[in-house]
């Protein structure tokens, strides 16, 4: 970790500086970035990290014949294991206690700044074809939103209740007044649906109201799951999941992870150990270079599940843990071979 940091942040300042000058961002804005950039990278590598270490120490041991001095004395190997299981539990903890405010506030702020400065026109909210049900009657649309002025087009709300329509309110537009507190509808038109098949209608070229709900709530951003912690992100999701948000896969997605990704702290644990603890003649270099193989194939499975579960539709909860599945049978087979 301190071998990769201070050369990522490097590069990633080289990248930057441009960006930096031009939007005048705020020195203190740039320090608490690049924390945050510590911290995001701490959480999205450390199995990479974690693996290579153990194949490191592992290989050293071996390469002394420390292991077979060990093994020597009578010690099963699974005892021989334990303390390896018992480090992998003490990461494993930190990295949950860690998902409960100081990671995703890392995240959050590292994605906010970047979307901010770095990448302005990358599309983090969806504006097009807003459908949403606000609560068990209520169900609101909106042609377009365009959030830099907290304004919606084409806007209806309907109010059903009993399989049948109460009434819906159609706008032009409506714009949020931040001084008010209240919403701005323009060429506003309400249709009220009696119970003798008749209609009311009543119609205000503007018109002043307050709605249960902002216009953020309705499309919040992409990585918003990633700022929450496990119980925000709980409630968070049943929200949108009843709302009919279209990208309840994203954050399906980012709740399995906070807990798959610390058991491949414990799978990742015994496949190095089981692969570094035979002593070879090519020495550390062949444990290493199978250590960032593995890592790599681990990172690109974690990668494409995941973009099947976002893109594709595939179960959330699937793409989140085939990856460790596919590599506790891996570990498995690994430590039965390394026993013998």
């Amino acid at each position: 970790m301190l071998l990769f940091i201070p050369i990522s942040i490097i590069f990633d300042l080289s990248e930057r500086i441009d960006k930096i000058y031009e939007n005048n961002i705020p020195l203190e804005a740039v320090v608490n970035y690049y924390i945050d950039f510590v911290l995001y990278f701490f959480y999205l590598l450390f199995p990479i990290f974690l693996f290579l270490s153990i194949i490191w120490f592992t290989s050293r041991l071996a390469q002394n014949t420390e292991i077979i001095a060990i093994l020597n004395t009578g010690m099963p190997f699974l005892r021989f294991l334990r303390p390896y299981f018992i480090g992998a539990s003490i990461i494993a903890i930190s990295i949950l206690f860690l998902n409960y405010s100081i990671i995703p506030k890392a995240r959050i702020g590292f994605r906010d700044f970047r979307s901010k400065y770095v990448y302005s026109h990358e599309k983090i909210r969806e504006t097009n074809d807003i459908f949403r049900k606000i609560d068990s009657i209520h169900y609101i649309y909106a042609s377009n939103m365009n959030h830099k002025n907290q304004t919606a087009y084409n806007f209806i709300l309907e109010e059903i209740k009993n399989n049948k329509l109460k009434y819906r309110i159609f706008a032009s537009r409506i714009v949020w007044q931040p001084k008010e507190k209240k919403y701005r509808l323009h060429n506003m038109q309400k249709r009220i649906y009696l119970d003798n098949g008749k209609e009311k209608i009543l119609k205000q070229s503007t018109f002043d109201t307050i709605f249960p709900f902002t216009l953020d709530d309705l499309t919040p951003i992409i990585y918003a799951a990633e700022g929450m912690n496990y119980f925000e992100l709980n409630k968070f999701i049943e929200k949108e999941r009843i709302r009919g948000s279209k990208n309840i896969n994203t954050f399906l997605l980012e709740k399995y992870k906070r807990v798959s990704l610390p058991i491949s702290a414990f799978i990742l644990t015994f496949i190095a150990v089981a692969v570094a603890s035979r002593k070879k003649r090519s020495g550390i270099g062949y444990s290493l270079l199978f250590g960032i193989v593995i890592s790599l194939l681990y990172v690109f499975f974690d990668k494409v599940f995941g973009i099947l579960s976002v893109k594709s539709g595939f179960n959330p909860f699937w793409a989140a843990w085939i990856p460790n599945i596919i590599f506790g049978i891996i570990a498995i087979i690994l430590i039965n071979r390394a026993k013998k």
